[in-house]
């Protein structure tokens, strides 16, 4: 779970606090000059290759303010820096794993609309449990489209991410009948592979019903038919 600021004060020490304060302040700077930039006369074309201050002090959050905290403190600079397309994009493209994930949570805070689904969709094409937990956030349950999103909750069940981190999980299964189809295809594919059904899957199967039926059980996923004898059986 991501801290606030106040949180984080209360944890940091005095070389820490002092570190984000003048980050924020980059990041704050940098905002107000784009805004700036926008409404002034259009002077020499930024390249979207140049990185601000503030995308440093990004990569080096860990560092100064303790692994533990560079979630928070990445996501911070994020919202101050009113952070643009380019930057996420950069910041995701160019960062660690654990730099993207903090993209990634904070997605839902910036006004980027639907255009940084691609991020999302990268990371739901890794097996990278952090990437993958971090992608079915807020922003994904709100932007990625019917298709995308059953496939999103498959992918939680393939590499064993607990669905209680798929936002708005209950909202979006209930009645989807397609995604109950998918889910009984993948249990019938397990089973019949000798592997057990993930107990998520019977979670998540229960909530596609539709919302009448809410109340019952969720219907069994089949074992396999046992196979036919053969002449030696």
């Amino acid at each position: 779970m991501l801290k606030s600021r106040k949180e984080l004060d209360a944890e940091l020490g005095g070389a820490a606090r002092a570190w984000l304060d003048e980050a924020l302040a980059e990041a704050a700077h940098d905002a107000a000059a784009r805004t700036e930039a926008r409404h002034d006369a259009p002077g020499p074309e930024t390249s979207p290759y140049a990185s601000p201050p503030w995308e440093l002090r990004y990569a080096a959050a860990g560092r100064h303010c303790g692994q533990e905290n560079a979630d928070s403190v990445r996501s911070l600079l994020l919202v101050e820096a009113r952070a643009s397309l380019p930057s996420v994009t950069r910041l995701y493209d160019q960062g660690t794993a654990a730099e993207r994930r903090a993209v990634l949570l904070t997605l839902h805070l910036l006004d980027l609309g639907d255009t940084a689904l691609p991020l999302v969709e990268d990371a739901l094409r890794t097996n990278d449990t952090r990437l993958v937990a971090a992608a079915v956030g807020p922003y994904a349950a709100e932007h990625l489209d019917p298709h995308g999103w059953r496939h999103a909750v498959l992918k939680c069940l393939f590499t064993e991410v607990p669905v209680a981190t798929v936002a708005q999980l209950e909202g979006r299964a209930r009645g989807d009948a397609e995604l109950a189809r998918m889910l009984d295809d993948f249990a019938a594919e397990r089973t019949a592979a000798g592997r057990p059904v993930p107990e998520d899957l019977r979670t998540v199967l229960a909530l596609t019903a539709p919302a009448d039926e809410g109340d019952h059980p969720a219907r069994p996923t089949a074992a396999p038919a046992a196979p036919a004898p053969t002449e030696e059986s």
